[in-house]
């Protein structure tokens, strides 16, 4: 399938896509200053208004990209937008209203997403459970009652549809007939990782939820990818509950990014218990300590009463 996009839209890829050396654009920078079309059209000008020491890197970046490298920047982006159609995704950016509003909130936000399936106003009433893929049979087991009791809160699960405590969340989540998305560590049109969880992905689909990508569509899993997915999973959501994590677990990463992002912490007790960064977190009151699900949705009733 083909996908349908805007000037506009593509001219916001064609400036992600630029290429100068070995150096690209700050993508969050250019999220922040393109979110009107009159944003965008002072970027695609060469200039950028943002009083920042990220702007003031760029500038000349954006200037030489525009003089020099604009026709390799649109045929790249022509490249990729057919591989997202033929993989039949779809695209939202900050021009758009149906960015996800939480997401837009964040200093960090990506410029755009592909995602398969659909996007829901739902969303904005989401909850990332997220732990290690080396969990415990405990750990599975406490992130499928999570998920399971929060849907029955009528609140969207959003994991990273990695193996470990992302799979058993999402699971759950399926199995009690619930909405869940999975925030991907790779490229929409490129094949799902891992690939044990290729059916989930499949399953995720056929519900009705969503898999989102801040990627290029063809990008490959790497190094880089998963601690910038981490980002969306938080920014898109209210807050992160972290089931099982250890001081180098990319969940741990997660909520220090929530807090970073002014979302709710949730740190189940085993957690707090056996993970020093844990205890701190919540000693600090960066995070709250959960002991059942009722303590995170009884705070999300309290903050929308804000």
């Amino acid at each position: 399938m083909n996908l349908d996009i805007t000037a506009d839209q593509h001219d916001l890829l064609t400036l992600c896509a630029l290429r100068i050396g070995s150096s690209t654009l700050d993508w969050s920078l250019l999220a922040r200053s393109a979110q009107s079309p009159e944003g965008l059209a002072v970027l695609m000008d060469g200039q950028l208004r943002e009083d920042s020491g990220a702007a003031a890197k760029n500038r000349p970046l954006l200037q030489q990209g525009l003089t020099a490298g604009l026709d390799d920047a649109r045929a790249r982006v022509d490249d990729e937008l057919a591989a997202a159609g033929k993989a039949g995704a779809r695209l939202v950016t900050v021009l758009d209203a149906d960015y996800p509003a939480n997401l837009r909130m964040i200093g960090n936000l990506p410029p755009f997403l592909f995602y398969r399936g659909e996007l829901d106003p739902c969303d904005a009433r989401s909850i990332a459970v997220v732990g290690t893929r080396q969990a415990s049979e405990d750990g599975l087991r406490r992130a499928a009652r999570m998920a399971r009791e929060l849907v029955e809160h009528d609140v969207v699960i959003a994991s990273g549809l990695a193996k470990g405590i992302d799979a058993a969340a999402h699971q759950a989540t399926l199995t009690a007939g619930g909405r869940t998305f999975a925030v991907m560590g790779t490229g929409i049109a490129a094949p799902i990782y891992p690939a044990e969880n290729r059916p989930l992905a499949k399953a995720i689909l056929a519900s009705g939820g969503a898999l989102v990508s801040q990627f290029w569509p063809t990008s490959p899993p790497a190094k880089y990818t998963f601690p910038r997915r981490n980002v969306v999973t938080s920014g898109t959501t209210l807050g992160s509950v972290v089931i099982e994590a250890s001081s180098t677990s990319g969940a741990k990463m997660q909520a220090r990014l929530a807090a970073e992002h002014g979302k709710l912490v949730f740190l189940i007790r085993s957690l707090a218990d056996a993970q020093p960064w844990a205890k701190k977190m919540v000693d600090e009151d960066r995070a709250i300590l959960v002991t059942q699900s009722s303590d995170i949705t009884e705070r999300l009733a309290r903050a929308a009463d804000i």
